[in-house]
């Protein structure tokens, strides 16, 4: 019998394999097809936050909180969201974080923090986009959400098996254009991934599936500004953006109280 967790230890898996390829792969492209590679991903990236964003008209929500009141809902947690992230400074806080996890590998790889300063800027620059943008896609996304609570409550990995597959694919393409700083991302997804199992498994059903809804809707227009990102539109803080996940459940839940 497979146990709880084991979709994202595979999930964690594909992502390790797939962005050592891309690594391995990377100095076979040109910088010019790498910026392709990042496009096509930004593409992507923008046509899963539109599948996302599109569970802001989910019947279950609708029936909870009346017609008007989704949208509301979403631009609320946004809001509410943001404050508390920025205020956190949460996108700061990741970034720090995949310095230091630069850092720590380019020591163990022998390289030389002495060496040329413009170089090591760049190189760690180049890990932290590649650390940040990873976690956030293959963390954020419905997928993630729902493939892990299903896994806790008992309903299989299929979900998070599904996921496992698209993100080894996404990872090789990422890890050549960004490098060593996709394969951190494995971090962020057995913690995210891992306490939504935990959570599932210990709370049971925890959230109706209206609350589930406008959590996915928020997080495919996070998923927005990631693609942004990626497509070198606007370099959003859509780290920020993050806390919004917790308070679209708690908005959806104080709208259909007071309704």
């Amino acid at each position: 019998m497979v146990f709880a967790g084991f979709g994202t230890l595979v999930n964690a898996a594909t992502v390790a394999t797939g962005s050592t390829i891309g690594v391995l792969a990377d100095h076979r492209f040109p910088e010019r097809t790498r910026k392709v590679v990042t496009d096509a991903l930004g593409l992507v990236t923008l046509l899963i936050a539109a599948d996302a964003a599109m569970q802001v008209g989910d019947r279950a929500l609708v029936d909870a909180v009346g017609s008007s009141a989704p949208v509301l809902i979403v631009l609320a947690a946004l809001l509410i969201g943001g404050i508390i992230g920025s205020l956190l400074r949460i996108e700061d806080r990741l970034e720090g974080f995949a310095g230091v996890l630069q850092r720590t590998t380019a020591r163990r790889r022998g390289q030389s923090e002495t060496g040329d300063e413009g170089e090591g800027r760049a190189a760690r620059e180049r890990f932290i986009e590649g650390y940040v943008t990873s976690s956030l896609i293959f963390c954020v996304g419905p997928l993630t959400i729902l493939g892990s609570i299903s896994e806790g409550l008992g309903d299989g990995p299929q979900q998070l098996l599904l996921k496992a597959a698209l993100d080894g694919f996404a990872s090789i393409a990422f890890a050549a254009s960004f490098g060593w700083g996709v394969s951190a991302s494995v971090i962020s997804i057995l913690v995210v991934q891992g306490g939504l199992t935990a959570l599932g498994a210990l709370l049971g059903s925890f959230l109706p599936h209206a609350h589930v809804a406008a959590l996915t809707a928020t997080g495919g227009l996070i998923l927005v500004g990631v693609a942004l990102r990626l497509l070198d539109v606007r370099q959003l803080k859509v780290g920020d953006l993050l806390p919004a996940l917790v308070v679209a459940p708690l908005v959806t839940e104080l709208v259909a109280v007071l309704r």
